[in-house]
């Protein structure tokens, strides 16, 4: 190596190490990516540069940013980038058209005209594939072995560069999102009754624990113009955000439409037809809407698919086990919600809605906590407040799960008469 060759040779790795050092100050991956492609054309005397990142759910590489080119995605077993993966080397083709795995159709699409082509699979600290680097066109001749090597060079840093800014990409998403739950939480949160109805010779309490940050449970209260309360309770398929969007509309439609005229049917059925237009096939909501009347101590109410519901008798210490008037809500448009049942409560009684993670709650040998212990335990509590029966159902599923994860949203609202 003469005079000439050496001070070149020390020029370019010094010019390695700045982009190193560069690499390492940059603020996010696009800048990176962007960063890496700049300097690796200048570095290496290219025309034209691509750096592909490795999907390996898949099998693909994708390019977000190519110079000269618009973004795009080829899978990971073709043309020169595929033979790169593939063996594991530098794929340094000096005529691209004479090699029968070049495909011209982005030369045709764009008028650009590859001579010779570099392709440098990039690896982490691991060693595992991270992307291609793909360098087209030397400005002089075609890419020799002294190219070769430094490009090889600069893969060496820009794979390890790469993983550390996937890393910090992906911890920025995950606090992002967990941000955007938080808030999603929140407003859930405030959706539901802050304090119990004050309806005059009745006790009534209600809570909702979503299995993850955001649930598709909800129930609500709201105390009508002519004195009447409605109360409902309600629960969309699935849980999470999706789910809890759902359930927010469909309360904020029952309170709309409940305030123009709380009429059972007319309020389920004008309901049922919006959500019809807004939910897909795979959604819907199951929904008990009840009316409470505290004058005449009684509960009209209809339940689109939501159920059991259970009604305690204190002067017969006897439950009543009632099922659904009718389909859920979202389902079909033009659905009839005609039948309307009541409860007629007697000092002592009370009625007692929940969704099913409450029953349907499971222990480690996939057993349901059931119907049959929940009025176990409402009766054990018959003689503590609303809220107080719901705690101690609350605390009887936990104990009865023993640890097993919330697979279900809980809910549950109970109307006391005192």
């Amino acid at each position: 190596m003469d005079s000439t060759e050496s001070r070149k040779t020390v020029r370019d790795l010094q010019k390695v190490l700045e982009i190193s050092r560069s690499m390492e100050a940059a603020t996010d991956l696009d800048s990176l990516l962007g960063l890496i492609i700049d300097r690796g054309m200048e570095l290496l005397e290219a025309e034209r540069a691509s750096l592909f990142l490795y999907d390996s759910k898949t099998d693909e590489l994708v390019s977000r940013i190519a110079a000269g080119v618009q973004e795009i995605r080829v899978p990971a077993d073709r043309g020169f980038i595929g033979s790169a993966i593939k063996t594991g080397k530098t794929i340094n083709v000096p005529d691209a058209y004479a090699d029968p795995r070049f495909n011209p159709q982005v030369d045709r699409a764009t008028g650009f005209r590859t001579r010779n082509v570099l392709s440098v699979p990039l690896r982490d600290y691991q060693g595992q594939l991270v992307g291609v680097l793909q360098v087209l066109n030397k400005r002089s001749g075609s890419f020799g072995e002294y190219d070769v090597t430094l490009a090889e060079t600069l893969g060496a840093q820009a794979g390890v560069a790469l993983q550390r800014a996937r890393l910090i990409e992906h911890y920025l998403q995950k606090q992002q999102m967990e941000r955007a739950m938080k808030i999603a939480q929140d407003i859930q949160q405030g959706l539901l009754p802050q304090r119990a109805p004050f309806c005059c010779g009745f006790d009534i309490a209600g809570i909702s624990k979503p299995a993850d940050e955001t649930g598709g449970d909800t129930f609500d209260f709201l105390q009508l113009p002519d004195g009447r309360w409605m109360l409902m309770v309600a629960d969309a398929t699935g849980h999470g955000i999706g789910p809890a969007l759902v359930i927010a509309e469909t309360r904020a439609m029952l309170r709309a439409v409940s305030l123009h005229g709380p009429d059972i049917p007319l309020v389920l059925e004008t309901v049922n037809n919006l959500l019809v237009a807004d939910l897909g096939d795979a959604r819907f909501v199951t929904c008990f809407f009840g009316l409470m009347d505290p004058l005449r101590c009684r509960m009209a109410y209809a339940s689109a698919g939501h159920g059991p519901l259970l009604f305690y008798d204190r002067q017969a210490d006897a439950f009543r086990e009632l099922a659904a008037t009718s389909l859920p809500l979202g389902i079909m448009e033009q659905t009839e919600y005609k039948e309307v049942g009541s409860f007629d409560f007697a000092p002592g009684d009370f009625a007692v809605i929940t969704t099913d993670g409450v029953f349907e709650a499971t222990n480690a040998a996939d057993e349901q906590f059931g119907i049959a212990r929940m009025t176990q335990v409402l009766r054990r509590c018959r003689d503590l407040t609303a809220a107080g029966m719901i705690d101690a159902l609350r605390v009887a599923v936990l104990e009865f799960a023993a640890g097993e994860p919330q697979a279900d949203d809980i809910t549950a609202v109970i109307v006391r008469r005192k």
